[in-house]
């Protein structure tokens, strides 16, 4: 099987020759736009032979209606309008996504990352700082976690209109994805950010999932659209379902385990190492155990190898890569 014959063949429920083998990080301020993302991404593929690319995202949403680019009071909110989908940091992001495309045809397929909209809300509390890392499992004590709350609170109606704003500037860049070459979107949400008690239960599927669905709508030409669940999911269950083809999420460090999904989850199952954990701190035989425990635990369902989310790219061994690389390899 080639790459693209052995994901596919996950996707549709068969078992490949292998378990396809992905994982991915941020690599830097730098490497964020033009020749430099390019090539960074076609490294990072060619020296851990991936069956499967995820085109980071640093290209965060425009803020060019905002002052100062932060959104700190309700009428900062009303600011926001429908996006094209094709300007400013999206057009950078856009041509990152057809250079790769020209470069990986037919070799393997690409999902590219978007952040839902009160993610995207969330991260423009504050300032950019072009920094990006492996997010915290913590869902409380951030202050733009605050600031949202506090919007919520103040001006209800206005936050609900900026997320469908948001929601819609990001279907409209996800079809320009889709046209620049991505096989896919690779749709970050989480939960754990919403559904707090300052915030009520319930309020991820009241304000939030609408903008989800409706992003991934925009996407439904996509034949590689992946699910990412980060943090630890309030209610698993409410994305079980999401018409993606793929859904990746921290088995190990944040849960549920793979033997809890196999059985029921609908869409083709995409974890098993643990990006905060193993892959740091444990040996490469440690690292190759995970992959083969994951394959186990999925059972008769065909998997995805690949870490809950992002990793630190200075604290994790390349060997560590290496090596859940090679037990993916001899996997079946």
């Amino acid at each position: 099987m080639n790459k693209v014959e052995r994901v596919r063949a996950v996707i549709e429920g068969h078992r490949p020759d292998r378990a396809p083998l992905s994982f991915w990080y941020h690599f830097g301020p730098e490497a964020v736009a033009g020749p430099a993302a390019v090539e960074a991404h076609v490294r990072h593929v060619e020296a851990y032979d991936l069956d499967f690319l995820k085109i980071m995202d640093d290209n965060r949403y425009p803020r060019t209606a905002i002052p100062n680019g932060v959104i700190a009071e309700a009428q900062d909110l009303d600011r926001l309008a429908v996006l094209r989908g094709d300007e400013d940091s999206f057009g950078r992001q856009l041509e990152l996504i057809g250079q790769l495309a020209k470069r990986f045809r037919g070799e393997l397929l690409m999902a590219t990352t978007i952040f839902n909209a009160w993610t995207t809300l969330r991260n423009m509390t504050a300032p950019e700082s072009g920094l990006h890392g492996p997010p915290s499992l913590k869902s409380t004590g951030d202050p733009r976690d605050a600031a949202l709350s506090r919007l919520l609170r103040e001006a209800p109606e206005r936050l609900a209109r900026a997320l469908d704003v948001v929601a819609q500037s990001l279907a409209n860049f996800a079809r320009y994805c889709l046209a620049a070459g991505a096989d896919g979107i690779f749709l970050s949400v989480r939960d754990d950010w919403v559904d707090t008690g300052e915030n009520g239960l319930g309020t991820y599927d009241r304000l939030v999932k609408p903008g989800d669905l409706h992003i991934l709508r925009a996407a439904q030409s996509g034949r590689f659209n992946i699910l990412h669940v980060c943090g630890r999911a309030r209610d698993f269950r409410r994305f079980a379902h999401y018409p993606v083809h793929v859904i990746n999420w921290a088995d190990r460090s944040a849960g549920p385990a793979i033997a809890q999904l196999a059985g029921w989850v609908r869409p083709a199952l995409c974890a098993g190492v643990d990006n905060l954990g193993t892959l740091v701190t444990g040996t490469p035989d440690q690292c190759a155990r995970e992959v083969e425990d994951a394959l186990v635990q999925a059972g008769s369902r065909p998997i995805m190898i690949a870490p809950g989310c992002t990793f630190d790219p200075g604290l994790v061994p390349p060997e560590n890569l290496h090596a859940i690389r090679e037990a993916a390899a001899r996997a079946y």
